[in-house]
């Protein structure tokens, strides 16, 4: 059974653009994900900004999710739920991108 995962891809106040994942990211919807990724990072960079990728509303993610992040590194800022910051940590991704905790 596929995991939900909502995508919502929306200008902050200040212009920035955001994507927002919410639920479960793992093999069976890291497609969509990676395509909602790769759209995302490809509208901001023509304008040579940096997407930002709001996983604070993220459960759970695996490899598969940690390993669509990696190349677009260069071009995003993840904000992501405590819990996942070790899991970015340990993977090498957050020396390569900004990764902040979310707020509570």
């Amino acid at each position: 059974m596929p995991s939900l995962l909502t995508l919502d891809a929306a200008r902050s106040s200040d212009g920035v653009l955001v994507l927002t994942a919410t639920g479960e990211i793992d093999l069976s919807n890291v497609d969509t994900f990676d395509g909602a990724l790769t759209t995302a990072v490809t509208e901001t960079a023509a304008g040579g900004g940096t997407l930002t990728v709001d996983l604070s509303g993220v459960e759970y993610l695996d490899s598969s999710a940690v390993n669509v992040l990696f190349p677009h590194a260069d071009h995003i800022r993840l904000i992501a739920h405590p819990f996942l910051i070790r899991v970015f940590t340990v993977s090498g991704l957050a020396e390569l991108t900004d990764v902040q905790s979310a707020q509570p």
